[in-house]
């Protein structure tokens, strides 16, 4: 039987096993890095051209809403390293049955969160403010 036409497609509706989650994310997280790099270069020349700029740049990222998409940043570059290294691992042919790709695409997932947690932690605990 042939459906009529427009077909709509709910997104939210599929559920896309974990591999493809972690694979959509890579992809996500490359790009949102490549976007970002421009904004990266110039802070990083803030941060080298003298003390005061350091300090200014320093007190820029310290604040609330910077603090936190300077841990979303660090999740994406985190997500995106160990998704890649999940990826060169199937190119040469580790990790590619079924139940050990849920795995490493469940382990690129917790190891990016456990880490920017982890960051986030310590950088309170320095900060001297209690979680």
């Amino acid at each position: 039987m042939h459906r009529p036409r427009p077909f709509f497609l709910d997104l939210f509706a599929i559920r896309l096993p974990i591999g493809g989650v972690v694979s959509i994310l890579h992809r996500a997280s490359g790009a949102f890095l490549a976007l970002l790099i421009p904004l990266l270069l110039y802070g990083l020349m803030l941060s080298l051209r003298s003390p005061e700029d350091f300090a200014r740049l320093r007190a820029f990222v310290d604040s609330g809403p910077v603090w936190l998409i300077s841990l979303g940043l660090l999740w994406a570059l985190l997500h995106h390293l160990f998704a890649g290294l999940r990826h060169l691992g199937f190119d040469i042919g580790w990790g590619e049955a079924r139940q050990r790709a849920r795995l490493t695409a469940k382990l690129a997932l917790a190891a990016a969160l456990l880490l920017v947690g982890l960051v986030a932690l310590l950088d309170l605990l320095n900060s001297g403010a209690t979680p």
